[in-house]
């Protein structure tokens, strides 16, 4: 995928840091999002430096590999994909951030569980940066304030690498997501940055998840569980 790059590295305290490629894409079509991030984890080689992609998607819902259909409740002109990730079905549209980190799992000597929490608790730390309270779930993946959610996380690892990612809600049309039951729970409300006093400018947030989100995966390498 073209877009903007900026090199991120690791601590410098950390041994041998690896390079992490943040990738700012821009607004782009769901469907050939995810074929690029297949085919880049199908012809990495042991070399091939991480990636993180930050981007936003044109309106899409997408359903796991094992979601119910019958969650999508109303898709009228938003098209609806099944995809490669596990979990239910959501929803991607213009103002959300879409963060989709493309990592050898095996040589960052990270877990699925450590990818999760990592993406969770970047969303948390981002969250109280802007002075806003957001959990997470113990059986519920994603980010909640209150009883609305205001993340959504959703992966797949294949070869030992991840793709598909994190989806934070900053500000865009929430209206959508009544059309399905988000991530399976029926009347589960959403909720975004911007109407919880924080930005509202996606480029922006992504600006300041990835270097939060590196520390994270950093903070996390090789560790046994949450």
């Amino acid at each position: 995928m073209n877009g903007s790059e900026l090199s991120v590295s690791e601590p410098a305290q950390e041994p041998k840091p690896e390079l992490m490629r943040v990738k700012w894409l821009g607004r782009v079509p769901y469907e050939p999002t995810w074929r690029a991030m297949q085919h880049f984890t199908d012809t990495r080689a042991a070399e091939t430096a991480d990636e993180l992609w930050l981007l936003e998607h044109d309106p899409v819902y997408t359903l796991g590999m094992n979601a119910d259909p019958a969650h999508v409740l109303g898709a009228g002109d938003i098209p609806v994909v099944r995809i490669d990730r596990g979990g239910q079905v959501t929803y991607h549209g213009p103002g959300q951030l879409v963060v989709y980190p493309l990592l050898d799992l095996r040589r960052a000597q990270l877990g699925v569980r450590d990818l999760v929490t990592a993406l969770e608790r970047t969303v948390i730390a981002l969250a109280a940066y802007y002075h806003i309270e957001a959990q997470c779930r113990a059986k519920t993946p994603g980010v909640f304030v209150g009883d609305r959610k205001l993340a959504s996380v959703g992966l797949r690892v294949r070869r030992g690498g991840s793709y598909h990612g994190l989806a934070l809600n900053v500000r865009m049309n929430l209206e959508p997501f009544r059309g399905i039951n988000p991530c399976g729970f029926a009347g589960l409300e959403m909720t975004q940055l911007s109407a919880l006093g924080g930005p509202g400018d996606v480029e922006h947030v992504g600006q300041e998840f990835a270097p939060l989100l590196v520390t994270e995966l950093a903070r996390r390498r090789g560790a046994k569980g949450p």
